[in-house]
Formats: C-alpha cells, sequence, structure tokens
C-alpha cells in the first residue's frame, strides 16, 4: 500500500513537471500609496510564496538594496545596464490571483521619464525581457525543486522495495529454520522413544533379576536355618 502512494506520488511529481508553464508580460497600472502608477505585470503559474521569495532575491541580485515597506519593494539607484544606463527607481509589488498564479508588477523611474510602452519602447522592451528572464529562472527552480521532490519519492520507493524483499527473504529464511528445527526435533522424538523402549526393557530385565535374587536370597535363608537345627540336635 505504501508503496503504491509513493508511486502515485512520483506520477504527479513528473505530471507537474511536464505541465506547459505561461509567461505572460503586459503594461499594468497598479496602487502604490494611494496613486495609480502605470509600469509592467507579469503573470506565471507557481506559488505566490516562491514567487515573492525569489523576485527579491533577483532584484538584490540584479538592481541593487531591496527596500521593503507596506506591501512594496523599492530600490533608489538600481543599475540595470541591460535597461538603462542612468540609474532607476524602482517600484515593486507581488501578488496572486489564485494558489497556483502570481503576478510580479513593477514601475521604473528613469529620473526625466518612467518606463513605457509608448514613450520608451526601447526600455520598455528590455524590462519586459528582464521579467521574462526572471520567469525562466523562477520556473527553473520550481521545476529543479519538483525533480528533487520525485527523486526523494523514488528513493523511498526503492528503499521501501528494498524493504519488502528483506522481508520476504528473512520469512522464507524462518521458514527454512522452522522445517529445520521441526526435522530435528523429530529425529529427537524418535531417539527418544527408541531410548524408552530399552530403558522400559531394562525395568522389566531388573524386575525379574530382583526377583531372581529375592528367591535366592530365602533359598540361603533356608539353608542357614537348616544348618542352625542340625547344630542343635549336637549334644
Amino acid at each position: 500500500m505504501r508503496t503504491r502512494l509513493l508511486l502515485a506520488g512520483l506520477f504527479v511529481f513528473l505530471a507537474v513537471f511536464a505541465k506547459a508553464q505561461s509567461v505572460k508580460v503586459e503594461e499594468r497600472e497598479q496602487p502604490v500609496d494611494g496613486v495609480a502608477r502605470r509600469g509592467q505585470q507579469l503573470t506565471v503559474q507557481l506559488d505566490p510564496k516562491l514567487v515573492e521569495k525569489s523576485w527579491k532575491e533577483h532584484l538584490g541580485e540584479k538592481a541593487g538594496k531591496v527596500k521593503y515597506r507596506k506591501g512594496v519593494y523599492s530600490i533608489e539607484g538600481a543599475v540595470i545596464d541591460t535597461i538603462s544606463s542612468a540609474p532607476l527607481r524602482v517600484i515593486s509589488k507581488v501578488g496572486n490571483s489564485s494558489s497556483e498564479e502570481s503576478y510580479v508588477w513593477w514601475s521604473l523611474d528613469m529620473g526625466t521619464a518612467y518606463v513605457d510602452k509608448s514613450a520608451t519602447p526601447a526600455e520598455y522592451a528590455a524590462a519586459e525581457n528582464f521579467m521574462r528572464g526572471f520567469a525562466r529562472k523562477v520556473y527553473r527552480q520550481d521545476v529543479l525543486r519538483q525533480i528533487n521532490e520525485a527523486e526523494d519519492v523514488l528513493r523511498a520507493t526503492k528503499l521501501e522495495q528494498d524493504r519488502v524483499v528483506k522481508q520476504a527473504n528473512d520469512i522464507q529464511l524462518n521458514i527454512e529454520k522452522n522445517r529445520k528445527r521441526k526435522q530435528e526435533l523429530e529425529a529427537e522424538m524418535a531417539k527418544n522413544t527408541e531410548e524408552l523402549k530399552q530403558l522400559e526393557l531394562t525395568v522389566e530385565q531388573s524386575t525379574k533379576q530382583q526377583e531372581l535374587s529375592r528367591q535366592q536370597v530365602l533359598e540361603m535363608e533356608k539353608s542357614v536355618e537348616g544348618v542352625r537345627l542340625k547344630l542343635q540336635t549336637i549334644k
């Protein structure tokens, strides 16, 4: 039963691994401190907690020191050469529309203008590529996690199989031991039966010898008594 459950778990992981993952980047507004800001929003089919943790680490590695306040991530003077040669002010939020779908939104301020699809198409395309690069990274992380979990299930299944095989071997070994012991006991019983017969024979012979010895004692007593009588007749 346990093995079947482990194998079922492995199939689930493999099914998730094989599932096609979608990436969508679109221009979208988000409220930040009561002000609607335009920026880019990435949507991925992943756990929101995983996405938020990975996005914070990714921003820290690629852009600079990340600050967090009231659900908003921000970086002052972010350096992202692939988007702009000028330092950027980054404002970002992470959320979810379901337990398996998450979004990452950000707004990029270049100082003189915000990254905008119409006004700054080159920077917008570069920022979109940045987002897609993050999506590929976080999907790879998730796939590796699933592979590790599937390998854990596979290892557990193999261990369970080894346990079942060992158990079967132990049972067979016990059967052989019991069969051998039964044969030994049967041989001992046969030997004991023969010894009992010999003992009974010995007891019977001993009884006969005792009776013969008793008769001999009686006869000797009679002889002694006869001699005594003869002595008494002598004057």
